[in-house]
């Protein structure tokens, strides 16, 4: 056991990473020394920071309290935290059921962890790089804890970061837990987000992934100046202003946009990353699924029509953008009629950029509480694998359409034989990668900088090439 020393460990989405960046430089601060996802933990405190999206996160989440509270146990960890997602929601049960956890936290009250952990040092709770105490942010978040520092401990590699700019989701699909578990949509006000954005650029991020549960209604619940908007009480769509003025930043080389909602989509945005060549062609938009049908099962508040509608026009004003979406099948009601008629909208649209998953009866939910969940799980799993099979052949014909061409490249890390990097249209850890040989001249290029690398061959979701 290390002495002065909180190992975190993060499950879930890239939003929850941010969230234990951010409390992890706020208790380096107050003197600990914090460790991300080591493959050993050693340290005395140890904090889980909970994913409660779906049934198998929920499951993940609980192993690990268990396997932590084991260590516990063995006299080997002093302290155990559990914040997130799963805390947040089920913070009460999982206070009964395992009581080894020391101290829960949800989303938006973590921050009190650096007082309930305190300090290995007395007289040591200023931030050494600026000298202030905590404070609490200007953000509206009604009454919930944001800390208002653009500090993180950053945990990924030094040249990107996950940018959050907004909290919480206001769309109430069927099928989704989100709104139970973070609540409305909160956005951060967009100085605070573009102070952030400088501070990352200072400590060397290039690349920004700008991240959301819906990016498309950020700016609504903030109050506008202008007259019009304050007679109407609301606010208005302000992603496109905002990522407008972040691509003017100095030094921000790339800015990659996730989970964009279709209903209502600022398209406005549309004309900012056709302007850009810093705004990455490449759009994360969950689309669900395509039948009227099932869209309005799914309460997603589209048509058919509509949605085609937008996709076409997304393609035809960023020629040669990435979409990047998201397919759920096996929701209740879905019938064989609409999984053949998804599987030919797949063929049609030809995503670049696709996933799938099967259906998951998540309690509270509008589905938990008005559908019944009678889809035979291995109908589920196989209507997914199918889907899945579909597009790693579409991928495959998309992917030898860079045979040839110069792309613009950053170097991710160095994997065996290969410098590992990824063109504007992926996104680290989930999309395509580009396999650039060390040998010869390759051993003098250096991770985190951009490459011109002409692409030599392709395979379903890789890349292959040699830097000009």
């Amino acid at each position: 056991m290390k002495k002065g020393e909180i190992d975190f460990i993060t499950l879930g989405c890239s939003k929850n990473l941010v969230d234990a960046e951010r409390v992890m430089r706020q208790l380096e601060a107050a003197g600990w020394k914090c460790v991300h996802d080591a493959e050993e933990p050693k340290g005395e405190i140890c904090v889980i920071n909970t994913c409660g999206f779906i049934g198998d996160a929920k499951e993940e989440s609980i192993n690990m309290i268990l396997q932590m509270a084991e260590r516990k146990k063995k006299g080997k960890l002093r302290k155990l935290i559990v914040m997130g997602c799963l805390s947040e929601r089920y913070r009460a049960e999982l206070e009964e059921e395992l009581p080894e956890v020391d101290e829960y936290y949800g989303k938006f009250d973590f921050m009190k962890m650096i007082e309930g952990v305190g300090q290995p040092t007395p007289n040591n709770v200023l931030r050494p790089s600026t000298g202030r105490p905590i404070e609490q942010s200007s953000s509206p978040l009604k009454g919930r804890e944001y800390c208002s520092s653009s500090e993180r401990k950053l945990t990924t590699p030094g040249h990107y970061a996950y940018l959050k700019i907004s909290e919480g989701c206001n769309r109430m699909c069927s099928y989704c837990a989100i709104p139970l578990i973070t609540g409305r949509h909160t956005s951060r006000p967009k100085e605070e987000i573009l102070d952030e954005v400088r501070w990352l650029v200072s400590q060397g991020v290039k690349e920004l992934n700008v991240i959301a549960q819906d990016l498309s209604s950020y700016g609504m619940d903030l109050k506008d100046e202008n007259e019009r908007t304050k007679e109407e009480g609301r606010g208005r769509h302000l992603l496109p202003e905002l990522i407008d003025e972040m691509a003017q930043i100095e030094g921000v080389e790339w800015i990659r946009l996730h989970y964009a909602y279709p209903t209502d989509f600022p398209e406005e945005l549309l004309d900012v990353m056709a302007k850009h060549a810093n705004v990455c062609k490449y759009l994360d938009i969950a689309l669900q699924h395509c039948t009227d049908h099932m869209l309005g099962l799914m309460r997603r508040h589209i048509t058919r029509a509509e949605q085609d509608a937008l996709i076409h026009k997304i393609r035809e004003k960023v020629p040669g953008i990435c979409i990047r979406t998201t397919l759920l099948v096996g929701h209740p009601g879905e019938t064989e009629e609409d999984f053949e008629e998804l599987k030919k909208w797949v063929r049609e649209m030809r995503f670049e950029r696709m996933g799938c998953f099967a259906y998951s009866d998540e309690e509270g939910t509008y589905a938990n509480r008005h559908y019944k969940d009678d889809i035979p799980q291995e109908v589920k799993d196989a209507r997914a694998a199918e889907l899945m099979a579909i597009q790693q052949e579409i991928s495959g014909e998309l992917m030898q359409r860079f045979v040839g061409r110069t792309e613009k490249v950053i170097i991710d890390r160095k994997e065996g034989e290969y410098f590992i990097g990824r063109t504007q249209y992926d996104s680290p850890e989930v999309d395509c990668e580009v396999l650039i040989s060390t040998k010869g001249q390759g051993t003098q290029y250096k991770e985190g900088e951009f490459y011109s690398v002409k692409i030599t061959k392709a395979e379903e979701f890789d890349l292959y090439g040699e830097i000009c």
